[in-house]
């Protein structure tokens, strides 16, 4: 068996183990709110194998191979990756029960539907920055996303007064909602690097195969943005920060992915 099925298979499992790990942990709630050490420390084996996986499978002698399963393999990479170094300073480790089996798909997807879409040497410096720049903002995003979601389901259970095991687990919602914004306002920061790049670097971003990523991601810009000023000068929070939260991350899903699959996937289908 090549070296290609072992990385992408172990990693896969590990990150199938490490959501259920977590999942057990906060189902038993405070009595095992200090048992992530070895979730993180497998999480960390993980995103080292499917690193590896990345290298093989993206980076060509012909250039970078940044086709449609292999762009959501690196998206779930860095998402796996930030959400477990940050795990080791901030509550997160959490939100690794939905993303990381996210992660161990997208491995499978990339290794099962193999595809090319190169870009070749000379488009690659200005564009690359760009690439990574826009990867590190959606992976940011997600997470809030995610803390957005389990944010909403605290919310509810305290206000219907049923605090179970689930949300014994999870710190306070004051801290919950503290790290969604400072996740988010990185991201911010992130997106709209994102935007300057590639506006500096791609020839056009209105052409025909791209006015729908620019327009998708400008209007998910927007909506972080009043978000970020809602919550400083109108002290927005509560069920009103997770549907913004939620409406921006849609966009930025259908700017990144969305437009990517359909020209990919589904318009160069025969």
């Amino acid at each position: 068996m090549s070296t290609f099925w072992i990385f992408g298979g172990l990693a896969a499992v590990l990150y199938f183990w490490v959501a259920f790990r977590l999942g057990k942990r906060l189902s038993l709630g405070a009595a095992a709110a200090e048992g992530k050490r070895l979730p993180i420390a497998v999480g960390m084996g993980a995103i080292t194998l499917h690193g590896l996986l990345i290298y093989m499978t993206s980076f060509t002698s012909g250039g970078l191979n940044f086709s449609f399963f292999n762009a959501l393999s690196l998206l779930a990479w860095f998402i796996a990756a930030l959400l477990l170094v940050a795990a080791m300073y901030r509550p997160v480790e959490n939100l690794g029960i939905a993303l990381l089996p996210l992660a161990g798909v997208a491995i499978l997807l990339s290794m099962f539907f193999p595809s090319e879409r190169v870009i070749v040497q000379e488009e690659r410096l200005g564009l690359e920055l760009h690439i990574l720049i826009s990867v590190l903002a959606f992976s940011l995003l997600n997470i809030a996303a995610i803390q957005a979601v389990l944010l909403a389901i605290q919310n509810r259970q305290l206000r219907n007064k049923r605090p179970g095991g689930f949300i014994r687990g999870l710190p306070p919602l004051e801290v919950m909602e503290r790290l969604l914004f400072q996740i988010i306002g990185l991201g911010f920061m992130l997106e709209t690097l994102s935007l300057i790049t590639g506006f500096a670097f791609l020839e056009d971003m209105f052409a025909q195969h791209m006015v729908h990523k620019t327009v998708f991601a400008v209007t998910a810009w927007l909506v972080f943005a009043t978000l970020l000023i809602g919550r400083l000068r109108f002290g927005w929070r509560g069920r009103t920060a997770i549907r913004w939260t939620l409406g921006g991350f849609a966009a930025l899903l259908l700017a990144y992915l969305g437009s990517k699959m359909v020209l990919e996937l589904v318009l160069s289908s025969p």
